[in-house]
């Protein structure tokens, strides 16, 4: 037989207790913490994106163009200010973008609706084809970057992005990369900055 132990010498399960929902918060902080990471780096790469429109050669679709055409794609004829709307821009800005794409053949303007006042903007089958090609390009891309991972992640991963969504819809910033969460520890708003690839 061991020796006793006597009650002095055990742990408290009070204590036990405390420090495993110390250690949960922690983790669930960290985690926490590395999805902002990720966050940031997939927002300031999407900036990047955006950036690159300056350098596009003539024909070439820029970033706000294509959500332009994606817009028209999935919900048919618009006029300017539902397209506007929708794409979450200024009409004046859509109206100049939709100017380059009739020139450029991706869209046509039609006033044969019920109302020949409102001109509607829509897809031509050239911009039928542009869209299709960038999805399937895209699509491509994506299969590649998550294979392997489950349904169930992708479904948990598609939430939690559907929240976020939510997070900056109601409390809008100027930055949304600029709203994460203050973890000093994990290098976050302390200077440091993720690795780039």
């Amino acid at each position: 037989m061991g020796t006793p132990v006597s009650p002095a010498d055990r742990p408290a399960a009070g204590g036990r207790a405390a420090g495993d929902a110390d250690a949960a918060a922690s983790s669930r902080e960290q985690r926490i913490t590395e999805l902002g990471l990720a966050f940031r780096r997939v927002f300031r790469t999407l900036n990047r994106l955006r950036g690159r429109d300056t350098h596009l050669g003539a024909g070439e679709l820029s970033h706000a163009q294509f959500q332009l055409l994606i817009e028209l794609h999935e919900r048919g004829e618009l006029p300017t200010g539902e397209l506007a709307a929708a794409a979450e821009l200024a009409p004046g800005t859509v109206t100049q973008m939709l100017d380059a794409l009739v020139s450029t053949g991706y869209v046509e303007r039609d006033r044969t609706g019920p109302d020949r006042r409102v001109v509607v903007t829509r897809l031509t089958p050239l911009g039928q084809r542009a869209i299709e090609a960038k999805r399937q390009a895209w699509k491509s891309r994506w299969e590649v970057a998550l294979e392997g991972v489950s349904e169930r992640d992708l479904h948990a991963a598609a939430n939690v992005l559907g929240r976020l969504a939510s997070v900056f819809e109601q409390a809008p910033v100027a930055d949304p990369s600029e709203a994460l969460p203050e973890t000093p520890a994990e290098g976050v708003k302390t200077g440091s900055r993720p690795a780039r690839n």
